[in-house]
């Protein structure tokens, strides 16, 4: 009986040759379950990389990357007072926190321990807010918002009438709010202090400014972790005193909107209606004037701390 031969293209190599076999690329079981998160701040981040480190072998993959330095450089306090007379009808245009607050209602004293070797520039730039050496200072602004069981704004930049801060342009440029090791604290109890970044703001006319900074901050109140704020806002101290000023911040009542008019407003928002927005602002705004009645840096003879995660 005979047999043809028919010679395969290279190609289709036959399994009886296997010195002629193309060499086999190693195989990648991808993820079951993948989690892909696109935000803006996460493309920055992406785009900014300079360099990508692969794990070729399980040694450097079992290598875990350096904890973060949370030793506490620098020290800060804030006092918190509630204001009785701020939205009183016959006040005028020139009124401002100070002037209309003369006899407002102690809360008590926060002291404020801060990273400044994870992130230098936002804590110089929080220092400098707090001792005025800017130009600009968190002294006599309000409280903003208060989330109940999560966390508490203040800092929101603006106009100083409305008891905002008016931003220097003395003040740096934070450049740390694109660098993904400012992301790797987490806001994982009460008492801790972060930058809220401009994403998170409700007003496009601010923080579009050609002179906006990231001056708002918040503290979480607990009782819980606040996972949302995470990968988000820039983590750069703690509350080392004053918790109970803390809790007493955020018992302050609230404006919470019904449900109908929740949905209301999300109806308008995907109808692209502005006035959805400007609704929103109002949101968990305290129903009392909460301010911060005096601000500044505390002088101690050793500033630096054991670190200690938040």
């Amino acid at each position: 009986m005979g047999y043809s031969v028919i010679s395969s293209p290279p190609y289709f190599i036959s399994h009886h040759h296997p010195r002629h076999s193309p060499p086999q690329l190693p195989s990648f079981s991808p993820n079951p379950n993948p989690k892909f998160v696109f935000s803006r701040r996460s493309l920055l981040l992406l785009s900014t990389s300079t360099s990508l480190s692969i794990p070729f072998s399980p040694s450097s993959a079992a290598t875990a990357p350096p904890s973060p330095d949370t030793t506490i450089t620098d020290r800060v306090f804030m006092d918190f007072s509630i204001c009785p007379n701020y939205y009183l009808p016959e006040r005028t245009i020139s009124d401002d926190v100070a002037s209309l607050c003369s006899d407002s209602v102690p809360l008590g004293r926060l002291v404020l321990g801060l990273y400044g070797h994870l992130v230098p520039i936002t804590v110089s730039n929080f220092k400098s807010m707090c001792t005025g050496s800017s130009g600009s200072s968190y002294k006599n602004t309000l409280v903003n918002k208060i989330f109940p069981g999560q966390y508490f704004l203040a800092g929101r930049q603006g106009r100083r009438d409305k008891g905002e801060v008016r931003v220097s342009s003395e003040l740096a440029r934070n450049t740390e709010t694109i660098d993904s090791k400012a992301f790797l604290l987490t806001h994982s109890r009460a008492g801790v202090l972060s930058l809220s970044l401009s994403e998170n703001d409700d007003d496009d006319g601010i923080k579009l400014d050609p002179n906006y900074r990231n001056v708002e901050f918040l503290i979480t109140t607990g009782p819980g972790p606040c996972p949302q704020l995470d990968n988000k806002n820039v983590v750069f101290g703690v509350v080392l005193e004053g918790l109970d000023v803390v809790t007493a911040i955020a018992s302050i009542p609230t404006y919470q909107p019904a449900e109908r008019i929740r949905q209301f407003n999300d109806l308008a928002e995907f109808l692209g209606d502005e006035r959805a927005q400007n609704a929103r602002a109002i949101w968990n705004k305290p129903l009392k004037t909460i301010y911060i009645s005096d601000c500044g840096e505390l002088k101690v003879a050793k500033p630096s701390l054991s670190p200690s995660l938040p």
